[in-house]
């Protein structure tokens, strides 16, 4: 997407129907692997180790391919670039149906490659075309994701009843085909239009993100925001049967901290865009994943407890970086970019969380070391959270400092084209 302004409003409605597609496809694909690792295990003969590798895969390529999506949506349009993302998506839900080893592993590379590159380009997507709405738009993508990845969790095993494993992974390839062919009239629409930057960023393109410091705090945000995220998926279960729950309990635990976090991937980015100053949101994700490890620690037959104050953390910290990925660009191009670069080191970041804390817990035979070790990892995340959330830019010619400078906080500032909060 290359212009902010200009566009007709049947490309925005077309637009904002492409968006909620794409959003809904951004985690099914993951989230309905998980509970048929039994079946694929026996059907595919998975060993152990493949199994772990199964369930690494996904967010490595998140990281891995977010690279890929800015260079790609310069060279071919962003449109073109999330239509690609949304056929990979499908292609390799298709792929994984077929009954071998190989399919299975290669399937989910294209998934999750696809689902990469949509992650990335969605707050692109927003800032280009509706700079005024961030907040609302970004909690609606927020709560898609976290609803679908819901919704694909809690049905994979009843389809799987129902018809197999192979239904149960097939029929998500449907709402990605449509997806797909949805975003395949915004190739051409929209294939004319010019960026139109921030009267306050620089035009030029060139140069690393890499040399911007800001763009690095909210990338360690991301990072660490996303291995709270993914460890306690991976591990809460077992973390929560070791204390003596049932191995049904254990799970629900995991749906409802999960649960908790939709609505929250609505109102956070919502208030993340009113918001001159996003600092006193990153204290109170502190505060809850202190509450709610220190908890687990402490007096872990208050289960629940601890549980939901995690489901409120962790639902609250991704969605209030992923809005400062659009909060924190001076253009949407420069959306894109940091994007790319935060969710590449985030993820990366991110995968590499579960395995550690499970040779942490191997090692030491129990679970208050690995879980030790998270809550002294909210202390870097609370560190860069407060550092991303100061107001200012990143701006797109790293040779040219970011400046912090109340007035021009893209949460407050209102000339017609600075992207603003929504109203």
């Amino acid at each position: 997407m290359t212009s902010t302004t200009r566009i007709s409003r049947l490309t925005a409605i077309w637009t904002l129907i492409g968006l909620v597609l794409l959003t809904v496809n951004l985690r099914a694909a993951i989230t309905g692997v998980t509970p048929l690792l039994g079946d694929l295990r026996e059907s595919l003969g998975l060993s152990g180790v493949e199994v772990s590798v199964l369930t690494t895969l996904p967010v490595l390529c998140l990281g891995i391919f977010a690279a890929l999506a800015p260079s790609l949506a310069r060279r071919l349009g962003t449109e073109v670039a999330i239509t690609g993302s949304l056929v990979l998506i499908t292609a390799g839900i298709v792929l994984r149906i077929v009954p071998a080893q190989p399919a299975l592993f290669a399937g989910t590379i294209l998934a999750g490659a696809g689902i990469a590159m949509g992650n990335v380009l969605t707050p692109a997507v927003i800032k280009n075309v509706f700079p005024r709405r961030l907040g609302a738009l970004t909690g609606m993508a927020m709560m898609l994701m976290a609803g679908s990845g819901a919704i694909a969790a809690a049905l994979a095993v009843p389809l799987n009843d129902a018809g197999g494993w192979r239904l149960a992974l097939a029929v998500w390839a449907v709402p990605s085909l449509l997806a797909a062919l949805a975003w395949i009239p915004l190739t051409r629409k929209t294939a004319n239009a010019t960026e139109r930057p921030s009267p306050h960023a620089r035009t030029s393109t060139e140069g690393s993100l890499l040399r911007v410091p800001l763009a690095w705090y909210v990338a360690l945000f991301m990072g660490l925001a996303s291995l709270m995220f993914y460890v306690l998926m991976s591990w809460l279960p077992e973390i929560m049967r070791a204390q003596g729950y049932a191995p049904a309990t254990a799970g629900m635990m995991v749906s409802v901290m999960m649960i908790i976090g939709i609505p929250l991937g609505l109102l956070v980015p919502m208030a993340a865009a009113r918001m001159r100053d996003q600092r006193p949101l990153v204290l109170a994700v502190a505060v809850t994943m202190v509450v709610g490890l220190g908890g687990l620690i402490a007096a872990p037959h208050a289960g629940w407890l601890w549980v939901t104050v995690l489901g409120l953390g962790t639902g609250s910290a991704f969605p209030l970086a992923f809005t400062l990925l659009s909060l924190r660009s001076a253009t949407p191009s420069v959306a894109a970019r940091m994007s790319g670069m935060a969710q590449t080191g985030g993820y990366l970041l991110a995968g590499a969380g579960p395995l550690v804390v499970g040779v942490l817990h191997t090692t030491t035979g129990g679970w208050n070391v690995p879980l030790g070790l998270m809550l002294a990892l909210v202390v870097p995340e609370i560190v860069f959270g407060l550092l991303a959330a100061r107001p200012s830019f990143v701006h797109s010619n790293p040779a040219d400092p970011e400046r912090l400078a109340a007035s021009t906080s893209p949460a407050v500032s209102t000339p017609e084209d600075v992207p603003t909060a929504s109203r």
